[in-house]
């Protein structure tokens, strides 16, 4: 039986079985519709932490192949391809029905000292007090609100509803899972990765009209490095921008900073977008 609260569910989907060595199955869900990217590839993220020992993922690169689907079981195979004395490497494949539906190499590293920089993080107001990103989808959309939703997310750059000039391809908004996760450093990197495919390519949308007038979203392939192994347990700002777009393949950016000011991850996608 699935459990009730939303982020139960996904930390359950999250929960692979491993059916054999290096080979991982994993729940897609009963719901009639496209799996969520984010989703593939915090799976993918898990099934290769599985194989690893002593390090944290600092980055991910995953092309989608096929759409996910629903209701077919998803096998995630890991191939070792390096464990040196720093670094870690993995590629997983995930495959439906024997149709590849993503690639992803993963790798893993150990802490260590070095240089170290980065650029403010960019101003915001507090999310106490935004609104809600599910409310204003169904107050735009005139639906019920989705309460099946695992990760939070309060919108600092709201799109005003009489809209007159084309808005900037930018955006800011708090997010935050809705709930504690376990203490598991692999399902908190997971959980990052997941909420990376949140609003991200919608951003690019935001000139053209909008947002929930997209008819049809995908990612083609997405990228992510986590720039220190930390636990998602309160708000991290996420800003996400979209410098170019061209033939409906729309390239987007994103960095999510902690309350602290710290970057605690960077993430470039490129997506097909149609009105």
């Amino acid at each position: 039986m699935q459990p009730p609260d939303p982020l139960a569910r996904l930390v359950r989907g999250l929960d692979l079985e491993e059916s054999r060595a290096d080979v991982f199955r994993a729940r897609t869900g009963a719901r009639p519709e496209r799996l969520f990217g984010g989703l593939l590839l915090a799976q993918a993220v898990v099934a290769a932490g599985r194989t690893v020992h002593g390090r944290h993922l600092h980055s991910l690169h995953a092309s989608f192949l096929r759409p996910g689907r629903s209701r077919v079981p998803l096998e995630l195979a890991v191939e070792r391809l390096r464990d040196g004395r720093s670094f870690g490497a993995r590629r997983v494949t995930g495959t439906q029905s024997n149709d590849v539906t993503i690639v992803a190499t993963a790798s893993f590293t150990t802490p260590s000292q070095g240089i170290s920089h980065q650029d403010p993080m960019p101003e915001a107001p507090d999310p106490d007090g935004l609104p809600d990103w599910e409310d204003l989808r169904a107050a735009t959309l005139g639906t019920e609100r989705r309460t099946d939703v695992a990760v939070e997310l309060r919108v600092c750059d709201a799109d005003p509803k009489d809209r007159v000039d084309r808005l900037p391809a930018y955006r800011r908004v708090w997010i935050r899972p809705r709930g504690e996760l376990p203490d598991d450093p692999l399902l908190h990197a997971a959980m990052f990765v997941f909420s990376t495919d949140r609003t991200l390519l919608r951003v690019a949308a935001r000139p053209h009209g909008p947002i929930w007038s997209v008819r049809h979203a995908a990612s083609l392939d997405h990228a992510v490095w986590l720039h220190e192994a930390r636990s998602f347990d309160d708000w991290v700002l996420y800003v996400c921008e979209s410098p170019v777009a061209v033939a409906g393949r729309a390239l987007a950016f994103g960095a999510m900073y902690g309350r602290d000011g710290r970057r605690i991850l960077s993430v470039a996608q490129e997506g097909l977008l149609r009105f």
